[in-house]
């Protein structure tokens, strides 16, 4: 028997090289003669740089740099593959997890460390990049990630502004002569799942700022800024950031990224199995195990157990699921090829519960699951 397995992570609890270790354990002690591909999935957030570098056998950077914020130091770490392509998650730099939730601050927060990754690969002779910009602290327009690649924001007068979402409404002026020579020879494939403008009722500050910490008092300062920003951009570029779906990701990084440099925005879980071929992987294969943290009703909006199985669909490839929780419309999943979910929790239990157990109940679960399968084999 041959099958894939292929979870995303469940975010701060499990990486997906971590949920495949336990479901291998548990699908060998089940099964005999077993043939298993493993294959760590992500959506371009957490688990991207994991997912390509073991697909591609790839190789880890380790880089220090600027956290999200600027008194902050941190170990980011990125992938090459390929021998030509750095695969960097923007969270290792600007994540919100590496900030403790009392010190969330949307107007100070910046991308300027993801920018230094990219310049540490610049400087390695990476020219090709795939940027997954899930997770981010960071409300600044991505103007910190810009700056670190040599874009200048003058104020009123002509001197660069800091760090930070609250430096948006200070710049008066766009300066792109001192970009990195080097970005002009390179590709840039951003990864975003998320269809968000920078501005406005659905943009970047109203929809994800308070996550990030956005409150009464600070919403006006960034949202006017980053009005005023996307303004400057157009006139600057001639790009209008208005028109284009996913500018506001990761607090409008995503719009510098388009801007400054000229990347490509792509939905996450398709680009990431196009990269490592998912479909010819399932030649052959019985079926398929993939999951997350939590499945719902959204999780049909580009979440990688739907993404995956949407695949497996046309190949005829029957999907499992294993997963920390179910919510809500949880139905609308099977219409789109997963055929049975497992959930780990197998009891009433508090969440912090749930967390702390984490690693006894994935287990007990996936030996669950492959006893039902074996079954399903079993009945005639």
């Amino acid at each position: 028997m041959k099958i894939i397995l292929a979870p995303d992570s469940f975010k701060g609890n499990f990486s997906s090289q971590e949920i495949i270790q336990h479901l291998e354990e548990a699908a060998r002690r089940i099964f005999d003669d077993l043939e298993i591909i493993k294959l760590p999935i992500a959506d371009g957030g957490e688990g991207t740089v994991e997912c390509l570098v073991t697909a591609f056998n790839g190789e880890y950077k380790t880089v220090k740099v600027m956290g999200p914020l600027k008194e902050m130091c941190v170990e980011a770490q990125y992938g090459i593959i390929n021998g030509k392509t750095a695969v960097i998650e923007m969270a290792q730099a600007s994540g919100l997890p590496l900030i403790p939730g009392h010190k969330k601050d949307p107007l100070n927060t910046t991308t300027y460390g993801t920018g230094e990754i990219i310049k540490s690969a610049l400087d390695e002779g990476i020219r090709d990049f795939m940027i997954g910009i899930g997770g981010s602290a960071t409300n600044d327009g991505g103007i910190g990630a810009a700056q670190a690649l040599g874009v200048e924001f003058l104020d009123e007068n002509n001197c660069r502004v800091g760090f930070g979402g609250k430096e948006l409404g200070r710049i008066k002026r766009i300066v792109l002569d001192n970009v990195d020579p080097r970005i002009k020879e390179s590709t840039i494939t951003v990864i975003c799942d998320v269809t968000n403008p920078l501005t406005g009722p659905n943009g970047a500050t109203a929809v994800y700022g308070p996550q990030k910490g956005v409150d009464d008092s600070t919403f006006d300062i960034l949202e006017s800024g980053m009005i005023s920003y996307e303004r400057l951009i157009k006139e600057t570029t001639g790009k209008d950031m208005s028109l284009i779906p996913g500018s506001g990701a990761a607090g409008g990084l995503g719009a510098a990224l388009v801007a400054f440099f000229d990347a490509a925005l792509k939905p996450g879980v398709d680009t990431i199995l196009d990269y490592v071929g998912f479909e010819d992987l399932l030649d052959g294969v019985d079926f398929v195990v993939t999951g997350e943290g939590r499945i719902d009703g959204q999780s049909v909006y580009g979440k990688v157990p739907v993404g995956l199985a949407k695949r497996c669909m046309t190949k005829g490839v029957k999907v499992i699921a294993i997963v920390g929780g179910m919510g809500p419309e949880i139905e609308k999943v099977y219409d789109y090829g997963i055929y049975s979910i497992m959930p780990t929790v197998n009891t009433a239990m508090p969440l912090d519960e749930a967390i702390a157990r984490g690693r006894e109940l994935l287990i007990d679960a996936a030996d669950r699951m492959f006893r039902f399968i074996k079954l399903g084999m079993m009945v005639k």
